[in-house]
């Protein structure tokens, strides 16, 4: 179901702008073959004020598991990256809130990260509850299709990891192929995420809902060797 327009969207995206918490990266050529084609990389150390390692969350949502990890680890910066304006002015604003300086909201479709992010410039990604676009017709959709796994490579420094999370098992099943097949090394997988003993997990809203109702967390991480 498509989500209802946010009231007073276009003016609150705006203010977001305004205090340098979210970039509006818009593409004209939507064919993003072609768009990444000419680059237009981002200036990190002007965008965050420093030199810190920096971090990708790929789908992220209203912003709460960027905002946790921005106060729990303020040595990284974090683009919190989301392809619908009606959900990244929520993440923009709840950085805004809490007064984070270490994270940035970005819109921007996955396809054209590689127009706007430097090669070799990201420390780790974070795939969170990723759409699992379940029919198999829509599988290049998929965040960890290896369409989008050969920009993964281009972006991430030598050695850096992606952590994934779902609740899918079909997907997640769908994930492990895919990383395998197109050459990451796999660690620390998890069946059931918040009975493995694992520490440090940050939850996401989605998370929180689905271990509430008993379903199982689904969990990996990847890696180039």
């Amino acid at each position: 179901m498509r989500m209802r327009r946010k009231a007073r969207l276009d003016e609150r995206l705006e203010e977001c702008r305004s205090t340098g918490r979210l970039l509006i990266l818009n593409v004209e050529d939507r064919h993003f073959q072609r768009a990444v084609e000419e680059k237009e990389y981002l200036d990190f150390p002007a965008l965050f004020g420093n030199g810190n390692p920096v971090v990708l969350e790929i789908g992220a949502g209203k912003g709460q598991f960027c905002c946790e990890l921005a106060q729990r680890e303020p040595e990284v910066n974090i683009l919190a990256v989301e392809k619908s304006s009606n959900v990244i002015v929520d993440a923009a604003e709840k950085i805004i809130s809490l007064g984070i300086k270490n994270a940035v909201a970005l819109r921007c479709d996955a396809e054209y990260l590689e127009k706007y992010i430097p090669e070799h410039s990201v420390s780790r990604i974070y795939l969170n509850f990723s759409c699992p676009f379940p029919k198999k017709s829509y599988a290049a959709h998929r965040l960890t299709h290896r369409k989008f796994l050969e920009i993964y490579k281009k972006l991430l420094v030598p050695g850096a990891e992606i952590h994934q999370k779902t609740d899918n098992r079909e997907f997640f099943e769908f994930s492990l192929e895919e990383f395998s097949q197109s050459g990451f090394t796999l660690k620390n997988i998890s069946l059931d995420l918040h009975k493995s003993g694992f520490e440090g997990n940050i939850e996401t809203e989605y998370e929180r809902r689905f271990s509430e109702q008993g379903l199982p967390i689904y969990r990996l991480e990847a890696f180039l060797k």
